[in-house]
């Protein structure tokens, strides 16, 4: 359930509104002119549409649009849709008082109070609603609910995904992000042919040139050249240090080809399969041959001796990495792979001739080259002749220089100060430092922006060395090409030269510059000078917040990511970088893997070790959404004790400065199951009894799901296959208290307790202890049977499969004996008889010390597993496919491997025994179309119930080759319906078919007819199945059919419970306090999803957004069109054709949907027809799956103010819930549970009754049972049992539709009984009427209007009443003298009700009148003339429904498929 918020319309102004008020107002004073004396009270008039309801805790309302909320009208009004709002309860706004007009009964027949009156005083022009609720309905609080949020149900991420993972273990998978393959360059050799004093043949050069190597002059210099050269190298050896000083560097100054080839075989010898660095500066020798060739010295320098790149691969080998400065620099990138595919074709032909041989590697190469093939390096004298080692080396001072020289400064600062700027590359806070930072945050945010992800994660993120290079290759690129040379690398990069940042570069050094001259003087002596830092960071943090703020359209990767993970090395922005950071990751998988290919694990990482409690609620979310994604950290939580930072916050004695710390502690208990899963050493350092202290306390929390849910799972985890850390739960008691979560609220909790408990089974040594232990939570868990969640049931039959394969051999003996006992059963049914009622229950009734006598002889009945075996056999026909198909597995299993024991001889005769004798019962009862009654719980059913019987099974077929292994299960499980036993009740004892037992306290009721206590279509006719055309029934989302023809499921279950929850997160609240609440995370969140913004039906402009704004227009235009007409309604004529269509089968239950024009038909069986009854075309025909014998007895539109799901209820007991119920294509069931889990044997069968409350997402159930059961469709759990306090069946129910407290209930003695949910279910009841002498058709409570309370009985009579008095307010004879009332529908708004009755009339009233209407005669096509329609006015009416608002009725005949639709004279425009 989630409660879904209005989107914000404009609405007229507040005097419009009023004299809008005033005019329905006066519209409703001119409904019933007559009904003035009848009304109990006086005074102004409230009319109300909706069943707004109260709501539970556990509900909860999602947060309005930000934007004012318009003012919507006062239940007076007619633009207010039937929302189902927060609602006050019966006397204001405090639930736990009860009105004092309402007084319980002690029983059915106990004393009156004295001062209430029989009757009540007829007043003068009282128009106040019904029971004294107009205060309530006008209250302030009410109103402004009712305005702002309603609420939906069953749309919980369970619902939508099946309770199903997305992907097979999604968290399991190889993550991406991690360099598998991660190399390191651990040699370098720097190789530099510079010849000082003579210049090379073919170079020319400028006067004056560019002289500095290594920002060296050569020609300057005192000394010998090869001191000079000598100075060079160590100088570029120490620039290249500057970039990484792990690597083993080596000078090689001039040499020759011999040594050459030495050194470079010598570093691969090293280096094995490791990368070298090899540094060549040709610009002491010849440039570059066309081929390739680079140019070096003989021993003597007297000649340039070439080498061939070939030669240059052989000597090196790969992986190496190769910087290339010299001119011409093209030609050796465009004949390098040339060579490389040289070198691989003699290794494949190597290979080929000796597949043992060892080769050498050639293909992983990077280049960087400082120019193309015909261009030469710039030779400016104001640039060094080695710009391109310059910018790969010292990027920060030839960024100095290069700006300088492109924006000269008004300060006049020269080429020889911007060398003066104080601080270290290595201290970020220095402003030299804050460069070099800020030039690595812009490089990489470069790189990230404009390259491939797979070539940047492998240059920028594999190797220190190679990420540097290319950081300060970028600025080549910049530099070099503003002096004509375009620099060249491989793997090649797109253009970056270009980038804005690169403006932000050029500001950052313009900031510094311009404080260089008082920085200078302030270390010369001057006045102190504060170096004021950049905001660059700051700056590109807020424009990442940008990029937060508008939702990253198209998942678009955001520039600014890279500069966040340099922000995170400062303690000034970190704070707000991990914020931001955390809100980034909130937006999916999608985002953590961008943050993790950034490289954004390691830093979060170290920050584990940081004591700072401001950091700890967003690095405990950030954590949360990594392990998310990627739950293979759990040896990188190990390093440094990093796990132990989340197991301190666990601890409630370790205070967290939050104000949602009980979210933050369900993160980290979260991160403490990941690094559990699976991860044996994770077990061992986490088991501790504080951890399960802390774990077991968390789960006895009622305030926090989230935090319950992740306790559970977290014990799953820690204890899974760890043996020492289940005897650790034990002597916690943990395994209890797991137990005891089986009522929790929240369904997640009570499947994840079940999770937790699966993993607890399998202690290795199975001692009397253990089975003990096992068994008592065995039996706990068996409660959860009758769970109303399937997700629940799914997770409780993977308990019960572990179970199952534990103590197998007690199961097979347990199946053995049920087959046995069914095979006795099938036969004393035949011989006695059973196919006749009652003579089946004398049967039963002479045997019944039989059968105590076969119990007493049977192994297995009393014990756990016998036990759990029924459950099985029930749940094997569960009405969610899903279930169903799981209990079935695990029949089979057991059932094949009966087979496969001793006991499988005497196990084949009786399955095939039992297949015989079902064969024949079914053969016996197959007869001509008639009525079947209701399935009551001890009839036994079998699949080919009313077909004829099926050839036999030849000798040579087995039970479980025939595929039938089923048959004997179904009929065992019907014949058990108790949850929580293993046998069911004894059935009530018959009396005579014309009298009731004495209720206890009570008079014995008086002798009444037979036919009285009868429902009215007792005797209609079924249409028979040969006649019958199945309709296509809606499976569950990802419901997958097994196949028959395959080997049965291997035991136990597999759970996907654990991956689903890492996807679904409920009740997440992240407001730390450092973020702000625009900032909070919103309910029902997912972990994999956005957590901290609203769903995509809040963001004005999307898609769902305005869906749900154009379905509230809608909504408020039927309520404007339609509330005026109520008073059209109760004076004119219902006798305006609207429609008449052919639903093709008998049509017996009607719904009309508030607000679209959707009409659901339910059939005598098991169909739905969805009709458009505007256009009279059916959108959809499905089957409910209600099985043969049985209809359905209810349908109903819930969540109708949005996406509405049709509710369904039938006569076995069985509620489903469909979602897209008007699309063939994308039916689903929702939900299906057992609304009524122990039906009472009774020749009166009502079946399944319920009423809904949308405020309070309650559906309450009734009918053959002896208790009315509250189910809450939040929790999908039955929360409450009301004694029904009679023995009659309960044939109607109806309640107060705004605080959804008063619960009126119709039996079949013609008992009314009023029940207040507020008090304990035993006092519950309130107030009896007996006024009606025959069985309840129906009562009804108006949602809207006056709120009146309508009741029928059988024999016509329509009552009115108000809860206030004793007796009735007014009495309408209904049906002709003689008839039966077939059914009564009361229109929610207008003072308007119609019966249906056997004589083929259906009748309109006005609810203060006793002359109807209109009297109106459903017709159907002649079958004689195919023209005109024609009337059979011998057939009862089947069905009629009136629409909600509009002046719609619905009706139809019985024997006949035909609907009719009429409206009301002078309503057309409200149609």
């Amino acid at each position: 359930m989630f409660a879904v918020t209005s989107p914000t319309l404009p609405y007229p102004s507040s005097n419009n509104h009023r004299n809008l008020h005033q005019y329905l107002s006066a519209q409703i004073r001119q409904l019933s002119p007559e009904r003035s004396s009848k009304a109990p009270m006086g005074g102004k008039t409230h009319v109300r549409q909706d069943n707004a309801q109260a709501v539970e805790p556990s509900q909860r309302p999602i947060r309005r649009v930000a934007t004012e909320a318009p003012a919507r009208s006062t239940p007076n009004g007619v633009s207010t849709p039937d929302r189902d709002a927060i609602g006050t309860t019966l006397n204001g706004d405090d639930r736990s008082t009860k009105p004092a007009s309402l007084v319980r009964s002690n029983s059915d027949f106990g004393p009156r109070r004295a001062d209430l009156p029989d009757r009540p005083e007829p007043a003068e022009d009282s128009w106040e609603l019904r029971h004294g609720w107009d205060e309530q309905y006008n209250s302030p609080e009410y109103l402004a609910e009712l305005r702002t949020t309603w609420y939906m149900y069953y749309t919980e991420k369970r619902h939508e995904t099946g309770g199903k993972p997305r992907q097979e273990n999604p968290s399991r998978n190889t993550s991406e992000w991690r360099m598998r393959d991660r190399l390191k360059t651990v040699s370098a050799a720097l190789t530099i042919c510079l010849n000082i004093g003579v210049d090379p043949p073919d170079v020319v050069k400028t006067n004056p040139t560019a002289k500095l190597e290594c920002w060296i002059d050569p020609t300057a210099s005192i000394g010998t050249n090869n001191k000079t050269m000598e100075q060079i190298g160590k100088k570029l050896q120490e620039q290249y240090e500057g970039l990484s000083i792990r690597v083993r560097y080596k000078q090689y100054l001039d040499p020759s080809v011999e040594e050459t080839k030495k050194f470079c075989m010598s570093l691969r010898r090293n280096a094995k399969d490791e990368r070298i660095l090899f540094h060549y500066n040709g610009h002491g020798v010849p440039l570059p041959t066309p081929s390739g060739e680079i140019w070096v010295f003989n021993r003597n320098y007297t000649q340039y001796i070439p080498v061939s790149l070939y030669d240059l691969q052989m000597w090196l080998g790969a992986p190496s990495l190769f910087v290339f400065d010299c001119s011409n620099a093209g030609n050796i990138i465009a004949n390098f792979d040339r060579f490389v595919a040289k070198h691989e074709e003699e290794n494949a032909k190597a290979r080929k001739n000796d597949p043992s041989v060892q080769l050498q590697t050639y293909g992983d190469n990077i280049q960087l080259a400082a120019c193309g093939k015909s261009e030469s390096l710039p030779t400016s004298p104001d640039l060094p002749a080695d710009l391109f080692t310059c910018c790969l080396t010292t990027p920060i001072d030839i960024s100095l220089r290069f700006f300088l020289l492109e924006n000269p400064l008004p300060t006049g600062l020269t080429l020889r100060d911007v060398t003066r700027i104080p601080g270290r590359l290595a201290e970020r806070r220095s402003p030299l430092g804050e460069l070099n930072w800020i030039f690595t945050a812009i490089t990489d945010t470069i790189a990230w922006n404009r390259l491939p992800r797979t070539t940047f994660k492998k240059l920028f993120r594999q190797d220190l060395m190679v990420a540097a290079l290319f950081r300060n290759f970028l600025l080549s690129e910049r530099i070099m090409r503003s002096n004509g040379c375009h620099p060249m690398s491989v793997p090649s990069l797109p253009e970056t030269h270009n980038h804005p940042l690169w403006q932000a570069w050029d500001l950052t050094i313009e900031m510094v510059l311009a404080q260089l001259p008082a920085m200078v003087a302030a270390e010369e002596g001057g006045p102190p000078y504060e170096y004021r830092h950049s905001d660059f960071f700051a700056e590109q943090l807020t424009a990442f917040e940008v990029y937060l703020a508008q939702g990253a359209p198209n998942r678009e990767a955001p520039s600014q990511l890279p500069i966040v993970l340099q922000v995170l090395l400062s303690q000034v922005h970190r704070l707000r970088a991990l914020i931001l950071l955390s809100r980034f990751l909130d937006m999916g998988p999608w985002a953590v893997n961008l943050a993790l290919t950034i490289g954004i694990f390691p830093y979060v990482l170290k920050l584990l070790q940081s004591a700072a409690f401001e950091l700890k609620p967003v690095m405990i979310f950030i954590w949360a959404r990594i392990l998310a994604v990627d739950g293979g950290c759990q040896t990188d939580l190990i390093k440094d004790n990093g796990y132990q930072y989340f197991i301190n916050i666990l601890n409630p004695a370790n205070p967290l400065l939050v104000q949602n710390a009980d979210e933050h502690r369900a993160m980290s208990t979260f991160v403490v199951a990941m690094f559990c899963r699976g991860f044996n050493q994770g077990q061992t350092v986490s088991l501790s009894p504080d951890l399960f202290n802390c774990c077991i306390g968390h789960m006895q929390d009622d305030t926090n799901q989230l935090l319950r849910q992740w306790s559970c799972l977290c014990i799953s985890m820690l204890w899974a296959d760890f043996p020492e850390a289940k005897w650790a739960g034990i002597r916690c008691q943990a395994h209890i208290i797991l137990c005891e979560r089986w009522n929790d609220r929240i369904p997640d909790v009570r499947a994840a307790a079940l999770h937790a408990l699966n993993n607890f089974l399998g202690i290795p040594d199975l001692t009397a202890q253990v089975a003990h232990y096992e068994e008592t939570v065995a039996t706990l868990v068996m409660r959860m049977a009758a769970d109303g969640s399937s997700m629940v049931r799914r997770e409780l039959l993977v308990f019960c499969s572990t179970f199952v394969k534990r103590y197998q051999g007690k199961f097979l003996v347990a199946a053995f004996e049920q087959l046995a006992k069914e095979k006795e059963d099938l036969m004393q049914a035949g011989a006695h008889g059973e196919s006749n009622p009652k003579r089946g229950t004398l049967a039963k009734t002479d045997s019944s010390q039989d059968s105590q006598d076969s119990k007493s002889t049977r192994v297995s009945y009393g014990s756990v597993q016998g036990t759990m075996w029924m459950h099985l056999l029930i749940m094997s026909i569960d009405p969610h496919p899903e279930v169903a198909q799981d209990a079935k597995c695990i029949v089979d299993y057991v059932h094949e491997r009966l087979l496969q024991s001793p006991l499988g001889p005497r196990a084949q005769p009786l399955m095939d025994d039992i297949i015989r004798l079902s064969r024949r019962a079914a053969a016996a009862k197959s007869q001509p179309p008639s009525r079947q009654p209701s399935v009551a719980p001890n009839a036994r059913r079998t699949p080919t119930a009313g077909s004829p019987a099926p050839p036999a099974l030849p000798k040579n077929e087995s039970y479980l080759s025939m595929g039938m292994r089923k048959s004997a299960s179904m009929a065992a499980a019907l014949k058990h319906l108790t949850f929580g036993s293993s046998e069911a009740p004894a059935p009530l004892e018959e009396k005579s078919a014309t009298t009731y037992q004495r209720v206890p306290g009570g008079p014995v009721r008086t002798r009444v007819p037979a036919e009285w206590i009868k429902p009215p279509d007792v005797h209609d006719p079924t249409t028979h199945a040969k006649t019958y055309v199945k309709a296509k029934t809606p499976k569950s989302k990802g419901y997958t059919k097994r196949n028959p023809d395959s080997p049965a499921a291997s035991m136990p279950l597999k759970s996907g419970f654990f991956d689903w929850s890492i996807e679904v997160l409920h009740l997440i609240k992240f407001r730390a306090n450092h973020i702000p609440k625009k900032h909070a995370l919103t309910a029902l969140q997912y972990f994999r999803e956005p957590q901290m913004q609203g769903t995509e039906s809040e963001e004005p402009g999307s898609g769902e957004y305005n869906k749900k704004l154009w379905r509230r227009n809608r909504n408020d235009k039927v309520l404007a069109e339609t509330q005026p007409l109520k008073g059209v309604a109760g004076t004119s004529k219902w006798d305006v054709p609207m429609g008449f269509f052919n639903n093709g089968t008998q049509p017996t239950k009607m719904c009309f949907h508030q607000f679209e024009d959707h009409l659901a038909i339910a059939d005598d069986r098991d169909t739905i027809c969805i009709w458009d009854w505007t256009k009279n075309h059916r959108l959809n025909r499905f089957s409910n799956a209600n099985p043969d014998g049985t209809r359905i007895n209810e349908a109903r539109f819930i969540n109708e103010d949005d996406q509405a799901f049709l509710l369904t209820g039938s006569s076995d007991g069985i509620v489903r819930v469909f979602r897209n119920y008007e699309s063939p294509e994308n039916i689903e069931l929702v939900s299906a549970f057992r609304g009524l889990t122990r039906r009472v044997a009774s020749p009166r069968m009502a079946g399944l009754v319920l009423d809904w409350q949308q405020g309070q997402g309650k559906l309450l159930v009734a009918g053959d049972d002896r208790v009315i059961r509250v189910w809450n469709a939040a929790a999908e759990i039955c929360s409450t049992e009301i004694s029904a306090r009679s023995s009659a069946p309960l044939t109607s129910l109806t309640t107060d539709a705004v605080a959804g407290e008063i619960l009126i209930a119709g039996y079949g003695d013609g008992a009314l009984r009023v029940f207040d949910q507020r008090s304990r279910p035993q006092q519950a009841m309130i107030q009896i009427w007996k006024k009606h002498k025959q069985w309840i058709t129906n009562v009804h409570m108006q949602r809207g209007g006056l709120r009146e309370l309508v009741s029928g009985c059988r024999d016509g009579e329509v009552k009115l009443w108000d809860l206030r008095w004793r007796d009735e307010i007014s009495t309408v004879k209904a049906v002709e003298d003689g008839s039966v009332m077939r059914g009564l529908s009361v229109h929610e708004h207008a003072p308007v009700f119609a019966a249906g009755s056997s004589s083929h009339t259906l009748s309109v009233y006005n609810t203060s009148s006793t002359q109807p209407l209109s009297v109106l005669e459903p017709t159907s096509p002649s079958s004689y003339s195919g023209v005109l329609p024609h009337l059979n006015r011998n057939t009862p009416i089947a069905s009629a429904a009136l629409h909600p608002h509009r002046m719609v009725l619905a009706g139809g005949a019985m024997g006949s498929t035909w609907v009719n639709l009429w409206g009301c004279k002078g309503a057309e425009r409200g149609i």
